[in-house]
């Protein structure tokens, strides 16, 4: 039960009454006196109360403080392993977005108490709105050049091949006799492209590019007729260089990826044909009874080719899944020497694999490739003896960041079907400037 106002009188109200009654003249009014009394008593009790008020808000402030310290703490953690996480430079070669916005706390509603709205300490990290970038392999495509930034790759691309094969220059009566010519022949092929590309960012979401090829190849042609009375095998050499086909290209990053969403981004390649014309060149007969061959190797395919193309980019920490789809369009022409229209046939490309940053500065990456070659058409009819090729690579990538501006790549691609070139090895060495 709550204790009469009288018993919860602070000792200095007793005090200062008894004060008052000692030092009151006799004969003054008790009355008076007693009200005087009561109302010191009143003041000194809602001194009491603004004193326990501000005792209460202190403490309110105290506990604010202290979540606000520990929010800090938190947010340096989160910024200290957003530091430390292995995220690669130029060519994740973009997919950025804009810088996040300052987070400033909402102002307290009206007969709110401010200690009510929790308070944010610092700058929130930037909102990642591009992906991470990959080592690249083959011509995958990797994250969209800054704005305003132009980055120069010298590249150096070696590719090799080794093809045997059985022809039957006659007829067979029956499967096991053949009369005519058995041509064992062996094809051993090297090509050397190298190509300086610029690639220019227009906006946060737009780049455009250019690449120059220059393109030395060479081919060994080792055969030996099993029906012909000489043992002995018949070489053929061949090679050919020159400036290669120019290439232009745009790409756009289509949506606003995240840790949890995919990144895609849309391309467009054309490929002219600057390169020498496969129908320019001089073809000789070297070996008896054997089909004509090239006496000089053409640098082009000597056909216009469109490349639409879709890019996906799905982080996930610490690895980035990709993959594309492209399908090429090879506009047919009249190449005239007697050949008439010839349409090289279309393809479509795709090929899937996985980044993984392995440090600040290094990355690696795996991937699988493969093309599907339509056949082609001669005078809007396919030849009896068309195939449709199928080309297939495995591809692993690495990149080393040699500094804020360069970053070292290189690319090893191992043919896993027959028409595969069997080692494709390229060498970037992409600058921003």
């Amino acid at each position: 039960m709550e204790a009469p106002i009288a018993c919860r009188r602070p000792a200095g109200a007793v005090f200062a009454a008894a004060m008052l009654a000692a030092a009151s003249p006799a004969g003054a009014d008790p009355a008076a006196g007693q009200r005087e009394v009561e109302a010191l008593t009143r003041q000194l009790e809602a001194e009491g109360r603004k004193l326990d008020a501000l005792r209460e808000s202190l403490d309110e402030r105290s506990r604010a403080l202290e979540q606000q310290r520990r929010a800090l703490e938190k947010l340096e953690r989160e910024r200290t392993r957003a530091t430390s996480a292995p995220l690669p430079d130029e060519s994740q070669r973009d997919l950025r977005g804009g810088q996040a916005q300052e987070q400033r706390p909402a102002p307290p509603a009206q007969g709110t108490p401010a200690q009510e709205t929790p308070a944010t300490v610092g700058q929130a990290p930037e909102a990642q709105r591009r992906p991470p970038e990959i080592a690249p392999i083959g011509r995958q495509a990797g994250v969209l050049t800054p704005p305003r930034t132009l980055i120069l790759e010298p590249s150096l691309q070696y590719a090799h091949s080794t093809n045997t094969r059985v022809a039957v220059i006659g007829f067979s009566i029956i499967p096991a006799v053949v009369i005519g010519l058995i041509d064992v022949r062996t094809v051993n092929r090297s090509a050397w492209v190298g190509a300086l590309t610029a690639r220019y960012g227009l906006t946060n979401r737009l780049e455009v590019e250019m690449r120059v090829p220059y393109v030395y190849r060479s081919d060994s042609t080792v055969a030996r007729p099993f029906n012909d009375p000489s043992a002995t095998d018949s070489i053929f050499n061949a090679s050919g260089n020159g400036i290669g086909d120019l290439e232009f290209a745009t790409r756009y990053q289509l949506n606003d990826g995240g840790a949890d969403r995919p990144y895609f981004i849309g391309g467009l390649r054309l490929k002219t044909r600057t390169g020498k014309d496969p129908f320019e060149v001089q073809r000789v007969s070297p070996f008896s009874g054997a089909e004509q061959l090239e006496a000089e190797l053409p640098t082009g395919s000597g056909f216009y080719t469109l490349q639409p193309s879709v890019t996906m980019l799905f982080p996930s920490d610490p690895a980035v899944f990709f993959g594309s789809l492209l399908y090429a369009h090879n506009f047919a022409r009249n190449v005239g020497g007697g050949f008439g229209t010839i349409d090289p046939g279309d393809y479509t490309q795709f090929n899937f694999g996985m980044g993984l940053a392995l440090n600040e500065r290094a990355s690696f990456s795996i991937a699988y490739d493969h093309t599907i070659l339509q056949k082609p058409k001669q005078n809007g009819v396919t030849p009896p003896l068309a195939l449709t090729v199928q080309l297939g690579q495995l591809l692993f990538g690495y990149s080393y960041k040699l500094s804020q501006r360069t970053t070292f790549n290189v690319s090893l691609g191992i043919g896993v079907t027959q028409d595969a070139p069997d080692v494709q090895m390229t060498v970037r060495l992409p600058m921003r400037f």
